[in-house]
């Protein structure tokens, strides 16, 4: 992890507030309540709102961050809901799970560099079982449009951090899409996450 970015995290994670808020994402809410709980990775988790609205529906949960910050609010948030993760301080190049051995991948928000996004796609991919599942949700390219009409609206500024779904595709070719759409929603998660969004959903199972 570079220290620079682990040091822009802490910064942000730093105020009491939860600054996306505690409640999860809905698109993740939705899928997760379709699907049968299991083993599942957040990676990117930050404050920790999904990973501890997965383990109050039943699931084992595990994830990671490159915030130690994060880590703790996450773990005051999941002691608060009277649940367990299991959170990792680290980064999708230092992560070292068993291959396979997750029944679901929850990237949310979770942007990487263009020139590494592929390769901790297809690691993170690994790490999970045949027919198990991804859950992603993200910005898309076109989001700039809604990050120039509302900075609120939250996402990386660098075009190139962004998504679309050709990308995608390939990053997760070893996948059957279930549901593989780009749209418009109305977020509303704490101070970072607010207004139209134009975000990448997908739903693919191994």
């Amino acid at each position: 992890m570079t220290k620079n970015n682990r040091l822009f995290w802490d910064n942000r994670f730093s105020s009491e507030e939860y600054i996306y808020g505690k409640e999860p994402n809905e698109y993740l809410k939705e899928q997760l309540t379709n699907l049968k709980p299991g083993r599942i990775l957040f990676a990117a988790e930050g404050e920790g709102r999904n990973a501890v609205f997965a383990a109050t529906q039943s699931w084992n949960v595990v994830a990671f961050d490159i915030s130690e910050i994060g880590r703790k609010k996450a773990l005051q948030l999941a002691a608060s809901m009277g649940v367990y993760i299991d959170y990792h301080v680290t980064d999708v190049t230092d992560s070292d799970f068993p291959l396979e051995s997750f029944d679901a991948l929850a990237l949310i928000y979770a942007h990487f560099p263009e020139n590494t996004r592929r390769e901790y796609h297809r690691k993170l991919a690994n790490f999970v079982k045949k027919d198990g599942f991804i859950l992603l949700e993200g910005f898309s390219e076109s989001h700039q449009t809604q990050q120039k009409e509302n900075p609120k609206a939250g996402g990386p500024k660098n075009k190139e951090m962004l998504y679309n779904l050709e990308e995608l595709k390939e990053d997760f070719k070893d996948f059957e899409f279930i549901l593989f759409e780009e749209t418009t929603t109305e977020l509303n998660e704490g101070d970072y996450h607010v207004g139209k969004a134009n975000v990448i959903r997908i739903l693919a199972k191994k």
